[in-house]
């Protein structure tokens, strides 16, 4: 357990030395630089976030439940192993912090149970994008938010920390205690429940992607007049 008075870190924490790793920092506050904490809460916040998101869903609970999950690690803290990354250690924690938060308030969800059966499906994203694309990117994202939030809590759980997060699968499986072939599974179906939701908002829609219009229109059209232009010197058609 730690001493939660002693505090020897002057200035601010964040600054202090950029280039540690997670277990370098750990064993500095667990020698007495407390305030060093910061440091991970800061490169973990959006990580946590996620992970408590992902089973709860009003913003001010969220935050109650990260103050807590951050508390019961750092009260921890001389309990890591480090026979894992830090990472997986804390969003475990705090996938346990959601889940009594839930249950305390009434609305239990089970993650273990289930006989899921099915396929894995891969797939490759392409983050090169046409700048011009970037302006409907918040919309986009909104879109996807709001489906991943009608997912069921044992997908949306998969999926955010697989997915958005960019855990592995053993990851996964572990801040969740789940079986590996499950969390396949899980996500396949957190997939195929999002293109099917995906589809029904946009429907008819989907017929309007990949337009090619405005600015690029333009400069096609106008690079070819103008090629045209050269040519109607050289080369004449039959009336």
């Amino acid at each position: 357990m730690l001493d939660t008075t002693q505090s020897h870190a002057p200035g601010p924490p964040q600054e202090q030395s950029p280039a540690l790793s997670d277990e370098q920092v750990i064993d500095r506050v667990l020698t007495g630089e407390t305030a060093l904490f910061e440091v991970l809460m800061r490169r973990h916040n959006r990580r946590v976030y996620r992970a408590v998101r992902a089973l709860i869903q009003d913003t001010a609970e969220v935050e109650d439940v990260m103050q807590q999950a951050y508390l019961s690690a750092y009260t921890h803290l001389d309990q890591f192993a480090k026979m894992a990354r830090f990472a997986t250690w804390l969003i475990r924690i705090a996938v346990h912090e959601a889940l009594a938060h839930l249950r305390r308030r009434g609305h239990l969800v089970e993650l273990k149970d289930g006989d899921d059966q099915g396929e894995t499906l891969k797939y490759q994203s392409d983050d090169m994008r046409d700048p011009e694309e970037g302006a409907g990117m918040h919309e986009l994202i909104g879109l996807l938010e709001e489906a991943v939030d009608g997912l069921p809590p044992i997908y949306r759980c998969v999926f955010m920390l697989r997915e958005v997060e960019g855990l592995n699968t053993a990851e996964v499986a572990t801040c969740l205690e789940l079986g590996e072939d499950l969390v396949k599974v899980r996500l396949h179906r957190a997939r195929a429940l999002l293109r099917a939701e995906l589809h029904r908002r946009v429907g008819p829609g989907a017929a309007d992607a990949f337009s090619f219009g405005g600015p690029r229109c333009d400069r096609v059209v106008a690079a070819v007049m103008d090629r045209l232009a050269g040519l109607s010197t050289a080369r004449h058609f039959p009336a």
